[in-house]
């Protein structure tokens, strides 16, 4: 089966292309100290880390948008940044990646966020945030809804990328989702575990990990464990808590589950070498979106997102899809 549908979507791939994608989402800068450990600080037990690389990538919603481009769809970005030289770094890196088409709401109250990861070889020894995470000034929030609606009609589906940073509140997403669905646009919310669900009724599916969707069942008083064979309830449950007909949980080792009204699906994960999850969802809901944009039902967009997963764990860091990494993978399994 495995074969056949990574066949399938090799020979459908071509029906991503130009296919285009609404983003709106906290987005931010993935910073790597990239280095090599040789001894302990005298001042005090932690390791030198003697920095032999710095790499800058788009991180947050921003890496949803690369990942959009590198599938081969058209993606428009729409979030808030602030008033400084991360900004620019952000902006500049968009343009270099090919992500043309964005607007980015300066907020001279907020720094762009930053999130700066050490590592020795393969391994994390420190991360540091440079962010803050209150909510938009009025004046802020109505510039941005402006933007969202305007873009809306010209989007093939419209991804609502939640980080809790503070951008996304219930006025936004769901003046979002209510235009969306006037004009019958698809809505796909990753979301974040502590936000409302009221946030994102109306959506068309989510896509939580297990530990997102277990924290947002929660929210409906339903009383569920932690193992795997409450993942069908808690599906079933935020279905009809934001009234979808659809949902996708991913269970990261274990691969995601399908949800569909009357049915579920369990699809095995692909990844061969686990390196890094960090981006892993962004590139699902990216290859999702682009799925649903072209047409293709749920199953073969979960394969599509499963197969692009694959690819995104296998290396370091917050790192998009490309096409003919893809492929190759698919050719393997």
């Amino acid at each position: 089966m495995i074969k056949k549908m990574g066949a399938w979507v090799c020979d459908h791939l071509s029906e991503l292309k130009d296919k285009k994608i609404l983003v709106v989402g906290d987005v931010g800068l993935d910073v790597y100290i990239l280095g090599e450990v040789k001894r302990l600080s005298p001042e005090a037990p932690v390791p030198i880390l003697d920095v032999q690389q710095e790499d800058t990538r788009l991180g947050l919603a921003a890496n949803v948008a690369y990942n959009i481009q590198t599938l081969g769809g058209q993606c428009h970005l729409i979030s808030v940044v602030g008033e400084d030289l991360a900004a620019d770094d952000l902006k500049k890196l968009l343009q270099k990646n090919k992500i043309g088409s964005f607007d980015l709401i300066c907020d001279r109250d907020r720094p762009t966020t930053r999130k700066m990861r050490l590592l020795a070889g393969q391994h994390h020894l420190a991360r540091v945030d440079f962010e803050k995470q209150h909510m938009l000034s009025e004046k802020i929030k109505t510039e941005t809804i402006s933007k969202i609606l305007q873009a809306i009609p010209q989007a093939d589906v419209v991804i609502l990328q939640d980080y809790s940073k503070g951008m996304i509140d219930y006025e936004l997403a769901q003046q979002m989702i209510q235009k969306c669905q006037s004009l019958g646009k698809k809505v796909l919310v990753d979301p974040y575990k502590s936000t409302s669900l009221s946030h994102y009724k109306g959506a068309y599916l989510m896509t939580p990990n297990k530990d997102e969707s277990l924290a947002l069942a929660r929210q409906m008083n339903f009383k569920i464990t932690d193992d795997l064979n409450s993942v069908d309830q808690i599906g079933r449950t935020l279905m009809e808590a934001i009234g979808s007909e659809q949902m996708v949980v991913t269970l990261g080792s274990q691969g995601m589950q399908l949800f569909e009204k009357g049915k579920t699906q369990k699809l095995p994960t692909f990844a061969q070498n686990v390196f890094d999850v960090t981006g892993a969802g962004d590139t699902v809901i990216s290859a999702m979106a682009l799925a649903l944009a072209a047409g293709w039902d749920l199953e073969k967009a979960g394969y599509l997102a499963n197969f692009a997963a694959g690819v995104v764990v296998g290396k370091v860091g917050c790192v998009p899809c490309e096409i003919k990494d893809l492929v190759e993978f698919i050719q393997k399994q």
